[in-house]
């Protein structure tokens, strides 16, 4: 991508990467990715927000140089993450004079994660300003956005907000600002459920933190910018809150058919009591519509057969992927067959500890379900509906 002008001295100099299909070994990329970077000219002195992802330096320093960039006074440094900062050793040694400004718990970061020379760095307070004469930044301290040395910068005269991975959407695009709302929405509830979910609690309290700014543009690390930022503003209000929603997610396995025989069965009985459920085959899933679909259930139901006298390797790992995205549910089952024995709810009910949840007993039948186990998921089927009822769940 060429620089691009925002606002007069103001550029996006960052890079669009289509083809990558995987973050940090784990995470899906269906639709790629960006590594945003801004340069701020002002009438005395020179920023650039955050670096990119090595992979894509010579796309950074290529578009400095088409601007005529020959000195940079200050790399701000929001997040030590290296597809933020894993360029700033070749940005210092381009830019010799320039200093890097990021907050006290991000130097020690850089230096261990980028070699970055600690001579050269500059931590700031909460809410420190910096003026670059005609323009002046403001960083706003939000640890757990998602690491916990993160911060936010605002542009003051433009009213410009920098929030790093705050907001983001992994989402190759050509668009500089969203332009289709629907297709956003999905990229950044993807984002939110892989990366920010887990620290829901800090999202909020760093939500209240930047609610009395007056936010012209929001300008992520990730993704399109925002023209609207209450679009993006409101969702992450409601991803974040404690309140779930009337759906049950329903990730599962079935080896010989008699565990899908009982999803397929607890389905329609949901269905019939007014839940909304979302299944998901675990041996074929996109494990990132998985996580989207957590952020707002109000239960999970694990559905697997016993395998070595224990869970499936599939449900074992969405049981580790939800107890590590941590999110807002309240209750949790397990359904699922067996052929001689083994200890498959234990062992999955020990993998939640993060989970404040109440376990709502298990349907585990001995081979194909019967007429009792059928009754039972029609029990089940009746607990969940009336819990999400008495808890208000709409």
């Amino acid at each position: 991508m060429q620089p691009r002008e925002i606002r007069p001295k103001i550029y996006s100099v960052g890079a669009v990467d289509w083809d990558r299909r995987l973050f940090d070994a784990l995470i899906p990329l269906p639709d790629g990715t960006s590594y945003n970077a801004y340069l701020i000219q002002g009438s005395q002195k020179t920023a650039l927000i955050d670096t990119v992802d090595p992979t894509m330096e010579q796309v950074l320093l290529n578009n400095l140089e088409q601007l005529g960039v020959a000195n940079i006074d200050y790399v701000i440094t929001n997040h030590a993450e290296q597809d933020h900062s894993g360029t700033l050793p070749t940005v210092l040694e381009r830019y010799p004079k320039a200093k890097v400004i990021c907050t006290p718990k991000c130097r020690d970061m850089l230096v261990n994660l980028n070699l970055a020379p600690a001579e050269k760095i500059t931590a700031v307070a909460d809410k420190e300003t910096l003026s670059l004469g005609d323009k002046t930044l403001e960083f706003i301290h939000a640890p757990w956005v998602h690491w916990p040395e993160t911060m936010l910068t605002y542009l003051q005269e433009e009213r410009i907000l920098f929030p790093c991975d705050f907001f983001g959407s992994h989402l190759a695009t050509t668009d500089l600002y969203v332009s289709d709302e629907g297709e956003v929405h999905e990229a950044a509830k993807r984002y939110y459920a892989e990366i920010m979910m887990p620290f829901s609690a800090q999202i909020q309290k760093n939500l209240e933190k930047i609610k009395d700014y007056a936010i012209d543009i929001i300008a992520p690390s990730h993704g399109p910018m925002y023209r609207r930022p209450e679009f993006i503003i409101k969702l992450y209000h409601s991803w974040a809150s404690d309140a779930p929603k009337n759906i049950v997610v329903l990730p599962y396995t079935s080896m010989h058919g008699s565990t899908r025989q009982m999803v397929e069965y607890l389905v329609r009985a949901l269905v019939q009591r007014g839940v909304t459920v979302k299944q998901f085959d675990l041996a074929a899933t996109d494990l990132g519509k998985l996580a989207m679909a957590l952020v707002d259930a109000a239960t999970v139901v694990i559905g697997t057969p016993t395998v070595l006298g224990g869970p499936h390797p599939n449900a074992a790992y969405a049981t580790l992927l939800a107890n590590a995205l941590r999110p807002k549910v309240k209750f949790i089952s397990i359904i699922g067959s067996y052929g001689w024995g083994g200890k498959t709810v234990e062992q999955l009910a020990g993998m939640i500890p993060n989970l404040k949840v109440e376990i709502i007993p298990p349907v585990i039948s001995k081979g194909f379900p019967k007429e009792d186990d059928f009754r039972a998921l029609d029990n089940l089927a009746s607990t969940i509906a009336q819990k999400h009822q008495e808890n208000n769940f709409t």
